[in-house]
């Protein structure tokens, strides 16, 4: 690439260091999961336990031999780590080793760049790709540092690292502008979803805890679903039809992870902006899973690193047919109001109760009522036919206007602003007056 660097393959060396009290409940299963999910072969696990990391190395210098050991012994291409590495590490390590490394942020970009199937996911997978590699130049082209001069060895006046840099530099800058412009599209789409009054509700949850086999359940989509981390990449958008609430979109978006690269975040923050705009988010939970509190944790995290943990959230235990003794149910609030709902996906056991649950929570944010008009206020009245919101009309002998209405809380609102008109001033028509 960059670079000389060994060459890679499948067969690869995990390697877990545990850092008391700074990743403790880190599971080392879940390496395993991503390199199988990136098509490696994992042979073996090298654990160990330092206070900090070295600067050189990451390991201590006992560990580095130890890996070195077992990369021969199994004719590894690859070793793995389930850590951030420096540029400076990796390259040491590749030099000590006589292997290529692959820190956890470089997996899951790897992995990324796998699963991208649309054209704005692939932009997004190669921008971060690219802004991760931009740090690592440094470490290459040592030969060419110097620049050359005699006849015909003169160049354009820079290094071969600084002409990489600036490559690098021009390629990010027109991926940006043109998920610049795919972000403006999406925001069109949502302008005229929120025009028509139609709701999000969009998926979220750790990786692999089963949103897509639920969002193919629900809408009846065939978008594919695999037991394997980030088998879902790019956003799917579907209509549904509910009763008494009328049309929703349902959005099935990326899974979340710990330590997920920041800059993967940045680069799909135009798709997770369904997500940010979105009237309820379900946050969909592998039940069965004993490390569970903890993706909840890492959920919220990306969510509060994306501006959307303010957002109302709907919680759906999935996967309770591989747990005993657990029926599907829904939670509530002491106010009554659905908070949390136990389901499987996979086999369809309590999903009724999940769209039950969805009815009541969008219902809440329903304004369903008669309000009566004067016939000075036909601008309103317009306003209102224009959104489909009126359900029944009926006219007094006095010229008054009685509406039956029936829309979001919030549109309602904002045609009274719109119109200067107070919320408080619509008291419900009683019968007796008519």
């Amino acid at each position: 690439m960059f670079f000389e660097r060994p060459e890679s393959g499948e067969t690869a060396i995990l390697v877990h260091i545990d850092f008391p009290g700074h990743n403790a409940n880190n599971n080392p299963r879940e390496l395993e999961e991503l390199a199988l999910s990136a098509g490696a072969d994992p042979v073996e696990y090298l654990f160990g336990t330092r206070s900090d990391p070295s600067p050189k190395f990451f390991l201590g210098k006992g560990k580095v031999a130890e890996l070195a050991e077992l990369v021969h012994m199994h004719d590894a291409k690859l070793v793995i780590f389930d850590h951030s590495l420096s540029p400076a590490q990796e390259r040491n390590l590749e030099r000590e080793i006589q292997c290529r490394v692959l820190d956890r942020t470089g997996l899951i970009l790897d992995i990324f760049a796998q699963r991208a199937r649309t054209h704005e996911g692939k932009l997004q997978v190669e921008l971060a790709q690219l802004e991760h590699m931009s740090t690592r130049l440094i470490r290459g082209w040592t030969h060419l540092e110097r620049q050359k001069g005699g006849i015909g060895l003169r160049g354009p006046g820079e290094t071969q690292l600084e002409t990489d840099r600036r490559l690098l530099r021009a390629r990010i800058k027109a991926i940006t502008a043109r998920l610049e412009k795919v972000r403006k599209q999406r925001e069109q789409g949502r302008r005229a979803r929120a025009r028509a009054e139609i709701p999000t509700l969009s998926l979220v949850g750790y990786t692999n805890a089963g949103k897509s086999t639920l969002f193919n359940r629900i809408t009846e989509a065939d978008v594919y679903a695999a037991d394997q981390l980030f088998a879902t990449l790019d956003p799917t958008l579907r209509k549904l039809e509910m009763n008494d609430i009328g049309s929703v979109i349902l959005a099935d978006t990326v899974g979340f992870i710990r330590d997920l690269p920041h800059k993967l975040v940045e680069s799909f923050r135009a798709t997770l902006q369904e997500t940010v705009e979105a009237a309820l988010l379900l946050h969909v939970i592998d039940a069965a899973d004993d490390e569970r509190r903890d993706h909840i944790a890492e959920v919220m995290h990306v969510l509060h690193e994306i501006d959307a943990d303010q957002v109302p959230m709907l919680e759906v235990y999935n996967k309770i047919d591989a747990m005993e003794g657990v029926s599907p149910k829904i939670d509530r609030d002491d106010e009554g109001n659905p908070i949390r709902v136990w389901l499987s996906a996979q086999s369809g056991e309590g999903v009724e109760l999940l769209i039950q649950a969805l009815q009541e929570r969008l219902a809440n944010d329903m304004f369903h009522d008669v309000i009566e008009l004067d016939h000075f206020q036909g601008q309103l009245r317009a306003m209102l036919y224009k959104q489909n919101a009126v359900v029944d009309e009926q006219f007094s002998e006095e010229g008054r206007i009685r509406l039956e209405i029936k829309l979001q809380e919030k549109e309602l609102r904002k045609i009274l602003s719109r119109l200067d008109i107070s919320h408080e001033t619509f008291i419900p028509a009683r019968e007796e007056e008519w």
